[in-house]
């Protein structure tokens, strides 16, 4: 990447880089021979808490935690903008399932802390913040649900009942990622606490739910693709059936649950699309190596002109990608999430459907070996193609933009 960004932002880029080069890159297969190995395939590789202790070492420790929540810096990150985190961002896409944990910048992590920051009490920061801000416990979101459509909120079954100084959850989630990770220790769940009330987005509420509350059950693993994504914890099914906590454990007020989940997505949706633009150059990359190394019909393939199409306009799409989220990033210090909103929605829905192409154009370049395990095609693939789901399908952010620009010709 040529474009320059300020001093601040430059340095860290450098050491960033040089961490990925020295550090992450070569414990790629560390990591796996090491998880291949554990009796429990959901702990992390030591080789993880060796990468979290040389980023803290480095001062690359919680970048993700942008100043726009007018918060002490010095408490909870490193207190850069969203612009200047971005091409961070987009360097641990390169290696999704190692670069953002090491650095304790990881989904569900990195939403939950935000939301804790700016919703939770002070109780609430002090039990469950801290430590998630110093990678001793993990965290999950518990939203999705199987049985109703869960992009659209006022779905959600789950109910959050008050009983004298309790909440009693029971509801059943799935896709709950991070939860199968034995260092998940707190839930945060939305449910309804006022299902009939006559504001469709006022009948929710989130509540914190540690794991070992009983009633709370993990029941499998869910896949994608196939794979169980067991570096970040994988993405469980979860039954809450009369889960009983205080009622201190609710996050906000009662009703605020719906606004409290957007302001913990609008965050979440361009940190994916800044790692996802990582994942499209790790594949370029890829893409150019197998094309200069292999021959197919006595030349490179890299002489073959449908394969420089591929590349020349894989190049051309990720530098369009790039301004656009820059452009968001910058929307998003300058005049809020709100003042964004047509750029968050665009960003969602052209990055991943984008990189999905370039992966796969990757992955055909590779033959056998681009769905195989010896190259991390597949896994990107498949974690692209995921994102068009799970900050809400494609078809939602096109209905929304299209509506507000609609409303312009009114």
């Amino acid at each position: 990447m040529d474009f320059a960004f300020d001093a601040r932002t430059e340095e860290l880029r450098g050491r960033l880089l040089a961490f990925m080069d020295e550090h992450v890159y070569p414990a790629e297969a560390v990591a796996e021979e090491q998880r291949a190995a554990l009796a429990d395939p959901w702990t992390a590789p030591p080789v993880v808490a060796e990468l979290q202790e040389e980023a803290r070492r480095r001062g690359l420790w919680n970048l993700f935690f942008t100043n726009q929540h007018s918060l002490p810096d010095h408490e909870y990150g490193a207190g850069l903008t969203n612009l200047q985190y971005a091409p961070l961002a987009e360097i641990t896409g390169r290696s999704p399932q190692l670069a953002p944990t090491a650095l304790n910048c990881a989904a569900p992590d990195t939403g939950n802390m935000e939301l804790l920051a700016q919703f939770g009490t002070e109780e609430q920061r002090k039990r469950w913040l801290e430590p998630l801000l110093e990678a001793r416990i993990r965290s999950a979101f518990a939203m999705t649900e199987p049985d109703v459509a869960s992009s659209d909120a006022t779905n959600i079954e789950t109910r959050i009942v008050r009983d004298g100084d309790d909440y009693v959850i029971d509801g059943r989630k799935w896709y709950i990622s991070g939860a199968m990770n034995p260092a998940c220790e707190i839930f945060i769940v939305m449910g309804k606490t006022d299902p009939d009330g006559a504001d469709p987005r006022r009948q929710q509420s989130m509540v914190l739910v540690p794991r070992d509350t009983p009633g709370v059950r993990i029941r499998r693993a869910m896949r994608v693709y196939g794979y169980e994504d067991h570096y970040h914890g994988g993405h469980a099914e979860v039954l809450f059936d009369g889960v009983r906590v205080p009622a201190a454990n609710l996050v906000g007020e009662e009703g605020g649950g719906f606004a409290i989940a957007q302001a913990r997505l609008g965050p979440g949706r361009i940190h994916h699309c800044m790692r996802l633009i990582g994942m499209a150059e790790r594949a370029i990359e890829l893409m150019c190596r197998r094309a200069l190394d292999r021959t197919a019909f006595g030349k490179p393939l890299a002489a073959q002109g449908v394969v420089q199409e591929w590349i020349a306009d894989s190049r051309v799409a990720v530098e369009q990608l790039r301004l656009l989220v820059l452009k968001t990033a910058w929307l998003m210090d300058t005049v809020g999430n709100r003042g964004a909103h047509t750029e968050i929605q665009a960003i969602k829905i052209a990055t991943p459907r984008t990189v999905v192409g370039i992966i796969d154009q990757a992955v055909q370049l590779h033959g056998a070996g681009g769905v195989s395990q010896d190259f991390p095609l597949a896994e990107l693939w498949a974690a692209a193609r995921t994102l068009r789901l799970a900050d809400g399908p494609d078809e939602v952010h096109q209905r929304s933009l299209a509506r507000r620009e609609l409303r312009r010709y009114r």
